[in-house]
């Protein structure tokens, strides 16, 4: 039975797990007790260790023939030491991992002026925490590519993830505190993806993914922020936003609010559905935010 590390306890982490069950040896890197019993439970084997502590993972050198990356950089500086401390760990005198699959975010492009983008496109991170993840992808290709000359062997595939959404993970406390989205003449274009899609193509890249390689995982959507907002307000009879110029919404938006509302881009997905061949279950934000909104009311009924 092979055997998989899932780095990072996570919504994302606990779908991709029962995608899994009885199919692979699953060990879960954990930090607090309650996550290790989740695991145990479910049927995982937790792996106490902290990605801020190199010493903590000494464990992992040669555990597993593959690993699930998906726990966030530090939230400061320049560069990701949580996954610099990873790949330290994996290649401390054990066997290599065959692959390793790694989470990362659109971000990584900045501000494209709206243009429409697939994977070529230069990373141009804007955003200390894009920052943070250019610095992890570099740092993982490198790793899977080459050691002093040799090649590792170690297949890294790179999911590049925007605005995650589920029932859960809806903008429902934005709109009831009356937050502003911007004129529609200033808007950005924004990207989503449904968690499940998302776990789905975790799961694609650990059968599909090729070597060194980036994907989009993107849903079809083709939205302003603004008009997201709206559908949301309107599914859960909540009122729409106000509309406001930037200049205007920046004095009621925190810089992390403002930051996503200044990056435009409109990202292409065709390599996640040509070459890891994922039929996504949520297509669009309308089929989402449908269902959450049926969920939500028969919830009241019951």
């Amino acid at each position: 039975m092979q055997k998989i590390l899932i780095v990072g306890s996570g919504d994302i982490a606990r779908r991709v797990f029962s995608c899994f069950a009885g199919r692979y040896r699953v060990y879960a890197l954990v930090r607090e007790p309650d996550q290790a019993a989740f695991w145990r439970a479910a049927g995982a084997i937790p792996l106490f260790g902290d990605l801020d502590d190199r010493a903590s993972l000494r464990r992992l050198s040669g555990l597993a023939d593959r690993v699930l990356h998906l726990a966030p950089p530090p939230g400061a500086g320049h560069r990701d030491t949580r996954t610099r401390n990873l790949l330290a760990a994996l290649g401390a005198g054990g066997s290599l991992p065959r692959q390793l699959v790694y989470i990362s975010t659109t971000g990584v492009y900045g501000d494209c002026a709206g243009a429409l983008i697939d994977e070529t496109r230069p990373c141009r991170a804007q955003s200390e925490r894009a920052v943070r993840r250019v610095d992890a992808e570099r740092r993982l290709r490198e790793w899977g590519l080459s050691d002093r000359g040799r090649r590792r062997g170690v297949r890294v595939s790179i999911l590049r993830a925007p605005g995650i959404y589920a029932a859960d993970r809806l903008p429902l406390e934005r709109l009831r505190q009356r937050l502003p989205a911007l004129l529609a003449a200033e808007d950005a274009w924004s990207n989503h993806i449904h968690a499940a899609d998302l776990a789905a193509a975790c799961v694609a890249a650990l059968r599909r993914g090729r070597a060194n390689r980036v994907y989009n995982v993107v849903d079809d959507s083709r939205l302003r922020m603004a008009d997201y907002f709206d559908r949301v307000a309107d599914a859960f009879a909540l009122p729409r936003p106000q509309r406001l110029s930037l200049i205007d919404a920046a004095a009621q938006l925190s810089p992390l609010q403002l930051s996503f509302l200044r990056e435009s881009r409109r990202i292409g997905n065709r390599r996640l559905k040509q070459e890891l061949k994922l039929r996504l279950a949520y297509p669009t934000v309308d089929v989402g935010i449908a269902e959450a909104a049926t969920g939500m009311t028969t919830e009241k009924n019951t």
